[in-house]
Parts: C-alpha cells; structure tokens; sequence
C-alpha cells in the first residue's frame, strides 16, 4: 500500500516507546498520524497529532477512531499500547494477583482488539485504494513472549500469545473488507522500560542475542511496520523482530 499525505496513521501507545518512534518516522512521510494514548508526551512529536485515549474502554477507542478520520482516510492502525509486570503464578507472598492479570489482558489483548475493531469499521467505508480492493493494514503488537513466555511472564506471555493468535483470524476475516492484519513480535527492544534496567542486566540480554548482539532499536519496529504497510502480500503473519532470540526460562 503506497501512502499519500491525504491517509492518516493511527497509533495507540504513541506518546512513547516503540509507538513514539514509529509515529515520528510515519509523520516524517508527511502522512498524517493520530497517536492515541493514555498519558500525553511533554514534548509532542511535529506532525503527530495526540488523542488521549484509554485502550481498555472500547467508546474512547472508538471516539480517538472518529478523531482520526476526520484529518484523512484512515489506511492503517497500529497498536503498540501495552504493560509487562512481572508477577509469579505462585511466589512467596502468594499466588498471582487477579486484578494485575486482568489488568495485563485488559490493556495488551481486549486493549489491542478493540482498536482493531474500530479501525477495521472506519476502513471498512472506504473506497478501496488499488485493484485487489484493499482498503486498509492493522498491524498489532505481539511480543517473542507469545512463543517462549518466561517465568513471572504468565500475564504478558498469555495477552501477547492471544495477540498473536488474534492475528490469522483477523486477517481471514476482515479478507472481505480488503483490510490486511500483521503483528510484529520484539524481542529485547532498547525503550525507556530498558534503559532503567541495570547495566549488567541490559549487557546480559544483550549478549543471549545470537546476532547482531545488542538490543533492538526502536527505529527497526518502525521500519518493520513500513515494510508490512508497503508489501501488499504480508498478511494474517506474526514477524519476529528478535536478532533469532530464543527466550530462555529466565
């Protein structure tokens, strides 16, 4: 899909992290990009327009969507909002808080559905853009935890493994609609979460990175997301973006 500067971009989780840096290359296009999120950033991004937006209510999601379509043809959505606490399913003060899996799921998996759904309806009405009749790309956020969970993970690792399984399913039913569904699963990724981490913390994930052997950047999930926005053949697929990590238990 080849965008013009009359199609908008729409982003949850862009006021930071893998979603920041993936609004600012979008913008840097001249597309237009909606960043949905639930705390504004200090120093906006040119070019990006901010939404704050709740991802766990589906009537925010749907408002930030209405938002977006009013700047331009809403021609992709991409979901980067997310949390990843790290919790036992039975550690030493007891069992794994409810509230804080709930909570996981509510925000990485019904968060990232709902804004799938919204999208999906607003590119649904739509022209298509090209002869196969393709109207739209969602691209979602997995995570390497989906396929290799480690121990404290059993909230992110069962919201991203739902991500991923969300990702065929999608793409097979929204074929009618000319809306084409990717996920992108990072691996380490080098985001503030990261940087807050110990340095000998970050050189050991670094160093279990078969190649190149450090962290992602941010930028490459961008460049990822162009590519599946540009290759009109990717679709119902979960790309690993991990330098062919392989999650240990710990």
């Amino acid at each position: 899909m080849q965008l013009t500067t009359d199609h908008v971009v729409f982003i949850t989780g862009g006021a930071s992290g893998l979603g920041a840096e993936t609004a600012r290359q979008f913008a840097s296009t001249g597309v237009k990009v909606v960043a949905a999120d639930l705390h504004l950033p200090e120093q906006p991004i040119p070019g990006v327009h901010y939404v704050q937006t709740d991802v766990t209510d589906p009537a925010q999601v749907r408002a930030a969507i209405a938002q977006a379509t009013e700047l331009g043809e809403l021609r992709v959505a991409i979901t980067c909002a997310g949390v990843a606490p790290s919790m036992r399913i039975v550690g030493r003060k007891g069992t794994h808080d409810p509230d804080v899996f709930t909570k996981v799921i509510n925000i990485n998996l019904c968060g990232t559905f709902h804004t799938l759904a919204a999208a999906a309806e607003a590119m649904s009405q739509l022209e298509p853009i090209d002869q196969t009749g393709q109207r739209g790309v969602v691209i979602m956020t997995a995570s390497v935890a989906a396929f290799e969970g480690q121990i404290g993970q059993a909230a992110y690792a069962a919201s991203k493994g739902g991500v991923h399984a969300l990702t065929l399913t999608a793409a097979r039913d929204l074929a009618t609609q000319g809306i084409r569904v990717c996920a992108i699963a990072p691996g380490v990724v080098d985001t503030p979460m990261m940087a807050a981490m110990p340095a000998n913390v970050r050189e050991e994930l670094e160093q279990r990175v078969p190649f190149p052997q450090r962290m992602a950047k941010p930028a490459e999930y961008g460049k990822l997301a162009f590519a599946i926005v540009d290759n009109d053949y990717l679709n119902g697929e979960t790309v690993r973006l991990d330098g062919a990590l392989r999650m240990q238990p710990r």
